[in-house]
């Protein structure tokens, strides 16, 4: 156990002490670090520029962020948005403009950039305009819901990716060779998977997970058993209640459904409920699907979708997760149809276009003798005493608008009835408008 005590002794993390020391040692950013890509040009050619590195935890951010400072040749000050604010900003940015009186340029390097308020992030900006401070943002939150404009517009934006299963096994595998002490550290090849699995595109954590199994293991032999219990702790998925995550995966779903896939539908649904969704958010949009996607093509679906709601509700989890998902499925498996969607924002725009247009004299409401010597209601003919049911010749719309068709029935499902029908009716009131008119009833 020398050989631990001595690594613990260091105080820091394996994470930490095997960061990567040049470009090419770091992995899994290849469409960003690799020659001749944005940002491996930029430090090549020595035009080191303000950027903010977006991206999942473990990825490289703080490491692409020393580095820089390292090719630079540039002093490096980290501030960190969780416990920093403007006095520190200050006093960074004083010492970034001393270190500029001596030829020297400064990173600043804010982890969580994202956790600033906006007065905060405004303090970097006439300095990062000025020179003064080469400015390095870290977020795993969108920045551009996250960050100000102000900001935005000073600075680049490079996406880091999660680290795939190869690029993590490689991180791996350096920490194994690397391992110092009398006995060295053997890892069976299942168990290394285990843990590239289990680190979910972080490196930090797979590196996290390893020193936890070398701390347990007997003899420096780690195997899936030893991984597997080092790894039961939590869920390593990435998700967030209302980040870019969470917005990815429900809009991965909903369009799984949309695109008739149920078994998609299926996965997404399981993956937010495994990040901790709460089931009746699902349920809510599983609604607007069966009236926007699916509509009159197969009107059954949103009564099924509101009794798979309030099932839900009934119920609750895990029993209630069910009828939310019979109604994923539904929907996915229904005939889809977007008519009665775009016929409302169609309808829409032409209120906004036209303004307040008078009701036709013939449609108004004429409950009173004054309303009727007005003329409101005249000329009105009632459907049900008409030998058809349905007055042809009357008009509906304001006489200033003239006709409008909005809704266009698809020919899948129920809206292939419901098409044929308009159809028989837009011709007979086409054949009647063509005759002499005949008079109300």
């Amino acid at each position: 156990m020398q050989d631990l005590a001595r690594l613990n002794s260091t105080f820091r993390p394996l994470a930490d002490r095997l960061r990567p020391r040049s470009v090419q040692d770091v992995v899994g950013q290849d469409h960003l670090l690799a020659p001749g890509k944005p940002l491996r040009h930029a430090l090549d050619t020595g035009a080191v520029h303000s950027f903010v590195l977006w991206g999942p935890p473990g990825t490289g951010k703080t490491t692409i962020a020393q580095l820089v400072a390292q090719i630079a040749a540039a002093d490096f000050i980290e501030v960190s948005a969780v416990l920093s604010g403007i006095k520190e900003i200050r006093a960074a940015v004083e010492q970034a403009a001393a270190t500029r009186g001596l030829q020297r340029r400064t990173v600043i390097f804010v982890d969580e950039v994202h956790r600033f308020n906006k007065a905060q992030q405004d303090a970097f900006l006439p300095h990062i305009e000025a020179g003064t401070i080469i400015f390095i943002g870290a977020t795993t939150e969108n920045p551009a819901f996250e960050l100000n404009n102000a900001l935005l517009s000073r600075v680049r934006v490079y996406v880091l990716k999660a680290l795939d299963e190869a690029a993590i096994t490689q991180v791996l595998q350096r920490a194994i060779s690397s391992w110092s002490g009398p006995t060295p550290l053997q890892v069976s090849d299942s168990a290394r998977l285990t843990i590239a699995r289990a680190a979910d595109g972080d490196a930090r954590r797979a590196l996290s997970l390893l020193e936890l199994a070398a701390e347990l293991a007997d003899s420096r032999q780690i195997d899936d058993l030893l991984v597997a219990q080092v790894a039961s702790g939590g869920t390593p998925r990435r998700y967030d209640r209302r980040g870019d995550y969470f917005y990815d995966q429900i809009s991965a779903l909903h369009k799984s459904v949309r695109g008739s896939n149920p078994d998609a539908a299926l996965y997404w649904y399981a993956r937010m409920l495994d990040g901790g969704c709460d089931p009746a958010y699902i349920a809510r949009r599983v609604v607007r699907i069966a009236s926007e996607d699916v509509g009159n093509a197969d009107p059954r679906a949103l009564g099924l979708a509101i009794d798979a709601w309030e099932t839900f509700d009934r119920l609750g989890a895990p029993e209630g997760e069910l009828a939310i998902a019979q109604a994923v499925v539904y929907c996915a498996c229904a005939a889809k149809s977007n008519a009665v969607y775009t016929a409302l924002a169609a309808a829409r725009a032409d209120v906004e276009a036209h303004g307040t247009l008078e009701v036709p004299n013939h449609l108004r409401n004429a409950p009173t003798k004054l309303a009727r010597d007005l003329g409101h209601g005249k000329g009105y003919r009632y459907d049900h005493d008409t030998a058809n049911g349905h007055a042809s010749e009357q008009r509906y719309f304001p006489d200033d608008l003239g006709d409008r068709v909005y809704y266009a029935p698809v020919e899948r499902g129920l809206e292939i009835q419901i098409a044929e029908k308009l159809r028989r009716l837009r011709n007979v009131t086409a054949t009647n408008a063509s005759q002499p008119s005949r008079g109300g009833r």
